[in-house]
């Protein structure tokens, strides 16, 4: 699951654009099949192609209590050698990372749950929340925020942590550069809901990092630290939060896009660490 381009008074034209490059932006959405129990198949609406006349003012998704799908929760499944645990629940779901979106290639497809995919509607694709829950997604870089319901799995990039609908994608206006920061927050009917991240539209956007581990211990801090200098990571360093003096971060940065933070991430996983993580200031 993967990308494309923007949002403004020019949505019609680009995903005009969109579907023209359509196979060549989206393939690597699903590089192979999703061995997921099989749903029924959704008949597909004739009215599901017209794009609404206002994509930008389609409103979010509302959370309210569904019961957990028959399909697309098994207790775990595996895609290109790798095995992902669905959870139980997606109370206290709160995590950084790099979106994406998936639009026409799979527009009227059926979703991990059966239902039909609706690139105008306001959902979601997610490797291991529960079918279907609602999260807050806010772009780190611009302060806004949406609410999808989660429907689909994936995406199976590399570093990818949500796969958004093209509306979705269009109102965090992350379309014309294709992926974007963003921090995903659960939002469970019933269960008051932690504060998104909001800023003032003329704040400068918040320093990211990645961060490579966590430690009590300040000497294992910077015994990572050494290793890290030693494997040619220059930007590595260690830091100690006044508020939580015991607790000595490893990181990297800042970074300065999604492609830094990918190629920092692949480079991290061929020395050995494969749990590093986007981390804020």
């Amino acid at each position: 699951m993967t990308a494309s381009r923007r949002a403004s008074g020019t949505v019609a034209l680009l995903l005009a654009g969109a579907l023209l490059l359509d196979g060549c932006a989206e393939a690597p959405r699903r590089s192979a099949p999703l061995p997921l129990p099989s749903a029924p198949p959704v008949p597909r609406p004739r009215s599901l192609y017209p794009p609404p006349p206002d994509i930008l003012a389609i409103p979010d998704a509302v959370p309210h209590a569904e019961p957990r799908s028959k399909f697309g929760n098994p207790p775990f499944y595996d895609v290109l050698g790798r095995r992902y645990y669905v959870l139980g629940s997606a109370l206290g779901y709160d995590e950084r990372g790099v979106a994406s979106w998936y639009g026409p290639t799979f527009h009227g497809e059926n979703t991990a749950m059966g239902e039909t995919y609706d690139m105008y509607a306001m959902t979601a694709a997610h490797k291991t929340l529960p079918l279907p829950c609602y999260v807050r997604v806010t772009n780190l870089r611009n302060g806004l925020s949406v609410v999808v319901r989660i429907n689909d799995r994936g995406p199976f990039v590399a570093n990818r942590l949500i796969d958004l609908s093209y509306t979705a994608a269009a109102k965090l206006d992350m379309l014309r550069d294709g992926t974007a920061f963003v921090e995903v927050q659960a939002l469970v009917p019933g269960v008051p809901a932690a504060e998104p991240l909001t800023r003032a539209s003329e704040s400068p956007p918040p320093a990211l990092f990645v961060q490579v581990g966590a430690f009590a211990n300040e000497d294992n801090a910077w015994r990572l630290y050494a290793r890290l200098r030693a494997a040619g990571f220059a930007n590595a360093f260690v830091l100690a939060r006044p508020e939580n003096a015991r607790l000595f971060r490893v990181r990297l940065g800042p970074l300065s896009d999604v492609e830094q933070y990918d190629a920092l991430v692949a480079r991290l996983a061929k020395v050995g660490i494969t749990d590093a993580r986007l981390a804020l200031n």
